[in-house]
């Protein structure tokens, strides 16, 4: 069992959760409107840690789930079995690109479209990282 830490008070703010952590309906729902498949998968919450069980239809899909509900206001971690090898994870710092995150993690900062498209659909634009927003790094080919 994986656990991965996020920032309590970094990240996407849920309007009916405001300051609270968000319950496992509000997860669910945000997770379902990136329109990520949660097949075979249940997210419960216990405090402020969210718990991310069962198998889902890909390692990929699993970890933007983990990443999707970690990257919410008040969720301070998440527990979940990984269904591939150990995903790799990466917290924003400040004035961090992801020319400079893909250089720091896959060694050339040309990569930073595969980080891109990694975090879709949880990432719109490129440019539009934030401090204490934990991002996915894809496996290297």
């Amino acid at each position: 069992m994986g656990f991965w830490s996020f920032l309590t008070g970094s990240g996407k703010e849920l309007p009916a959760e405001a300051n609270a952590t968000p319950s496992a309906e509000t997860l669910k729902q945000e997770v379902a409107d990136l329109g990520l498949d949660t097949s075979g998968v249940e997210i419960k919450v216990e405090g402020d840690t969210v718990k991310v069980e069962g198998k889902a239809v890909s390692p990929e899909v699993k970890e933007k789930i983990i990443l999707a509900v970690g990257n919410v206001q008040g969720v301070s971690g998440v527990e979940a079995e990984a269904d591939g090898p150990e995903p790799v994870f990466y917290t924003v710092k400040k004035g961090d690109t992801l020319s400079a995150i893909a250089k720091a993690t896959l060694g050339k900062a040309s990569l930073y479209p595969a980080i891109f498209e990694a975090n879709k659909p949880m990432l719109s634009h490129p440019d539009k990282i934030y401090p204490g927003q934990t991002l996915r790094i894809p496996p290297q080919d």
